[in-house]
């Protein structure tokens, strides 16, 4: 496959869409587009360098391991939880689209990387060394949980497979969000991967398919006392310089996950004051997208992109935010897709997934 050939001509059809945008999924995502996103992870899920591997060293002999051995299943895509969120964007493509022409390529990948040897050597890791039992803590854990969740919410006997080559590895992360919960007395407010709030989205979204009513529960919890008293959040603050998570929309999209829709309100409408509000329907500005940290706005796009459709559907029909929430997302949306590959390693390891999920979010 020539990797620039399928750059430039996603960037053309991406372009197109651009002009001829609708509110509607099927007019952002077709099988053609599908294809072309496959084709961001497809290249590097497999490819080792760059890397980023985020491991700190017991020994000699283990600080000399390649990527590979240390994750012998998620190590291409720059890091961890990268070439996590792209296997969920390759599962999630050929569930959407059956007939896509990558899928015995995607499925070869998915085979290889869901190797139950190479799965346990995932799992291990976590409790092999003397600090991994907070790595990847909680950004890396919830993008895991998610591919967890699209693999058992998919009804084919090969799906069924992988997911159940996947446990060893789920229920280790499992394990330590469970006993880092009662631990944890304060929540990341960051921009960035540690953020609190996205990672309790996405637990609470597998507790709730998997039907695990004890660890839903546990993170209802943690997110009320974490939150539900928050007032008028410091929004109009918002960006730092590399975020690709708006710290107060995730919070907002996971509120709305757990209160019912009369308390959502009453609480949003403290939690906003007008000039965050204002602040957060601006877009962000990327002045550099070959800089791996400026690039994180693209993704910021997205995520507020994907809150905010979220946060509007919870809302009633003449809520001061319902509209403008929804209309905010389509904009953001339209304008940051041709920007999901830029042809910067930076930004294509990773934004097609951000894509694919702010689509398909709800």
């Amino acid at each position: 496959m020539n990797y620039s050939l399928v750059k430039a001509g996603f960037f053309g059809l991406l372009f197109l869409l651009q002009i001829t945008y609708s509110s509607a999924q099927s007019s952002l995502f077709t099988p053609e587009i599908a294809s072309r996103l496959a084709a961001l992870p497809i290249h590097c899920i497999h490819q080792e360098f760059p890397n980023k591997t985020g491991h700190s060293s017991d020994a000699p002999e283990d600080h000399r391991l390649l990527p590979s051995e240390l994750h012998p299943s998620f190590y291409g895509c720059l890091d961890w939880h990268s070439s996590v969120h792209g296997h969920w964007m390759l599962v999630k493509l050929i569930k959407l689209y059956p007939q896509l022409p990558e899928k015995e390529q995607i499925i070869q990948i998915l085979n290889t990387s869901f190797d139950p040897a190479k799965i346990k050597i995932e799992a291990d890791y976590f409790t092999k060394y003397k600090t991994t039992r907070s790595f990847e803590r909680t950004y890396g854990w919830a993008w895991l949980l998610k591919l967890d969740e699209e693999l058992y919410t998919w009804d084919t006997p090969q799906a069924k497979q992988w997911h159940h080559n996947l446990q060893p590895l789920t229920q280790t992360i499992l394990k330590l969000w469970t006993d880092f919960l009662p631990k944890q007395t304060y929540p990341n407010r960051t921009g960035v991967h540690p953020n609190t709030a996205f990672g309790l989205v996405f637990a609470l979204d597998w507790a709730r398919a998997i039907k695990n009513t004890s660890f839903e529960q546990a993170v209802i919890a943690k997110a009320k006392n974490f939150y539900l008293n928050n007032e008028k959040t410091p929004a109009y603050l918002e960006p730092d310089g590399a975020d690709f998570l708006s710290p107060s929309l995730e919070i907002a999209d996971l509120m709305r996950r757990v209160l019912p829709q009369d308390e959502f309100v009453k609480w949003l409408n403290a939690f906003y004051e007008k000039r965050s509000i204002d602040n957060i329907v601006k877009m962000p500005v990327v002045s550099d997208r070959t800089d791996m940290q400026i690039v994180h706005l693209d993704g910021l796009s997205l995520s507020r992109a994907w809150c905010m459709k979220g946060i509007a559907k919870s809302l009633p029909a003449k809520h001061k935010y319902k509209q403008l929430f929804e209309h905010t997302a389509e904009t953001f949306l339209k304008t940051a897709l041709p920007n999901v590959t830029s042809g910067n390693y930076g930004g294509d390891h990773w934004l097609a997934s951000f894509a694919v999920y702010a689509i398909f979010a709800n």
